[in-house]
């Protein structure tokens, strides 16, 4: 028994040490408004000044404080990347669970992502961004959840399609179980470790595009504290305080990596022996 429990318990303490920095740095940025030390548009030093005194990472092109802004700027991207990658994986699973179940379906829904694949990401964000109706926040996670779910939906699809055609699905479908049983009680549960896996993919690629859509200015717009909007405004004086530019760069990278490592901790150990065998 106790041979049995010491690599149980090493694989939970693996797996929170792999969910820490995520559950920190998530943690950080929904209290970090609270905690900067100055106001978010207050000028505390001269443009682009330095690190030292009451800005330990020196001033942004208007002289507010950096380390403020770093704090109060992530919160909006987190959540909106967590949106984004909640909305993208459920309409994945959704419609390639039905695409394995249903090939008519499924060839119509391949057809579609195979289409909105050729749009580059930056065009596709810049097209559906600027045409919304007052842009914002709102036009990022239409344009991210638009450009995300054709990559989703071909995974899920090849992953449920073994699942669809397994014995007890068929006969489930046989038995007079309707469509949205089969989809919701057969084959989705089968998909965890897939949809984990995806979900944290899914975080990482939204990050990149809430990121881009601030950096090109059609998401949140100045004065507001936002890591991306921050690297663009700052760009023009890297040479004078590298940090104005560095420090969002890398709480976004960090962030990134962090939750995708968290989300790869939490897949099921049954579910990493079924996806490596579809």
């Amino acid at each position: 028994m106790t041979v049995r429990k010491q690599p149980l318990a090493g694989a939970r303490r693996g797996n929170l040490l792999r969910t820490a920095p995520a559950l920190l740095l998530v943690a950080l940025a929904v209290v970090g408004p609270w905690l900067a030390p100055h106001a978010v548009d207050a000028p505390v030093t001269a443009p682009y000044a330095e690190p030292g005194g009451g800005a330990p990472l020196g001033g942004d092109q208007l002289g507010r404080d950096v380390f403020t802004r770093l704090l109060a700027g992530g919160r909006e991207l987190i959540a909106t990347s967590l949106l984004v990658a909640v909305l993208v994986t459920a309409a994945a699973a959704l419609l390639g669970a039905l695409g394995a179940l249903r090939p008519g379906v499924g060839r119509i829904v391949e057809r579609s992502a195979d289409v909105l694949m050729l749009l580059p990401a930056v065009l596709g964000i810049l097209l559906i961004a600027l045409s919304w109706p007052g842009g914002g926040r709102l036009a990022v996670i239409a344009a991210a959840v638009v450009m995300g779910v054709p990559y989703a939906v071909r995974l899920v699809a090849g992953a449920a399609a073994p699942i669809a055609a397994s014995g007890y699905v068929e006969a489930a479908a046989v038995g007079g179980e309707r469509l949205w049983h089969l989809v919701l009680r057969e084959v989705l549960p089968n998909l965890r470790a897939t949809l984990l896996a995806l979900f944290g993919l899914r975080f990482v690629a939204a990050v990149y595009v809430v990121a881009t859509a601030g950096f090109l200015q059609v998401g949140p717009q100045p004065p507001t504290a936002d890591w991306a909007l921050m690297i663009r405004e700052n760009a023009g004086g890297i040479v004078l305080n590298p940090w104005a530019v560095l420090a969002p760069s890398i709480a976004i990278g960090v962030l990134a990596m962090s939750v995708n490592l968290a989300a790869s901790a939490l897949v099921p150990r049954t579910g990493r022996k079924a996806v490596n065998a579809l």
